[in-house]
């Protein structure tokens, strides 16, 4: 018997409805597209990708590989599959700077703001122009030398720290007992910010693997430490040479260590903090 009304069985015609297999749309993994992973809810940008697995790094730059599973991946909260582009394709602009921030598009730099970035010497300098510099010119914030941490009281001094002038500082071998922490403990000003890492140099905030190297040579006490590196690498072309070395393999912010990319965030961050 049917009921009156119903031209068919409407339990059945539901349940075929929801047999019924709903198309999942296929999206290539391009780099830096932010997918998530549905088993395991990890978020992150796609790195690289092949016809096996796609690896994702996540905001803590953790990184975890995963197979390329039918509807495994939430774009934008909606169920996708992924494929890899193909060999030869036609590449696409970079979407992310050298620092991991998304690109802005078409925009001039802004004029220098109020607020800098001090950093101990040149090579400092080059390596957070090297990948920060797209960010730091669409903020309009400009990065100064100090040719060493001895000469900060006076730059200080000289700068007049004051709200909407705000005055981020990066020091080398930030840690306690030395005497770049004992220099920075002198500086009391609520709109100057010092932090750093704890690396002797900031060559050895770049990562060993992105120079080929398995860990950064230990310097004898009493050896100039960029000279002893330089002959543990066998560089006979003094320091400046292996700058220029080092430099040239550091592409973006997966090159550099934490410590050194969580101190100029921080920095970013505050030169550009509204008073």
């Amino acid at each position: 018997m049917r009921s009156v009304g119903y031209g068919t069985d409407a339990v059945a015609a539901d349940l075929a409805k929801r047999r019924t297999p709903v198309a999942v749309p296929s999206v290539a993994a391009e780099p830096d597209l932010v997918v998530e992973e549905r088993a395991t809810g990890f978020c992150g940008a796609v790195v690289s990708c092949d016809k096996h697995a796609v690896v994702l790094e996540d905001r803590h730059l953790r990184r975890r590989a995963f197979p390329l599973d039918a509807a495994g991946f939430l774009l934008d909260g909606r169920p996708v599959t992924l494929f890899p582009l193909p060999s030869g394709g036609v590449p696409t602009a970079p979407t992310r700077t050298a620092s991991g921030s998304v690109r802005v598009s078409g925009e001039r730099a802004r004029v220098a703001r109020g607020g800098r970035i001090m950093v101990e010497g040149k090579h400092d300098a080059e390596l957070v122009e090297r990948v920060w510099g797209d960010d730091l010119r669409v903020e309009g914030v400009v990065v100064e030398l100090l040719d060493g941490l001895d000469n900060l009281p006076v730059a200080v001094r000289d700068f007049a720290p004051r709200p909407g002038r705000r005055l981020g500082v990066l020091a080398d071998h930030l840690v306690n007992g030395s005497k770049e922490t004992r220099i920075a403990a002198e500086i009391r000003n609520p709109n100057v910010l010092i932090v750093g890492h704890p690396y002797v140099d900031i060559w050895q905030a770049v990562k060993p693997a992105a120079i080929g190297i398995e860990a950064w040579p230990a310097i004898d006490r009493g050896v100039p430490w960029k000279e002893g590196v330089c002959a543990a690498l066998g560089e006979r072309g003094g320091p400046a040479a292996m700058w220029r070395r080092i430099l040239a393999r550091v592409n973006s912010y997966t090159d550099l260590e934490v410590p050194l990319l969580r101190s100029v965030e921080q920095l970013i961050d505050f030169v550009t903090a509204e008073p």
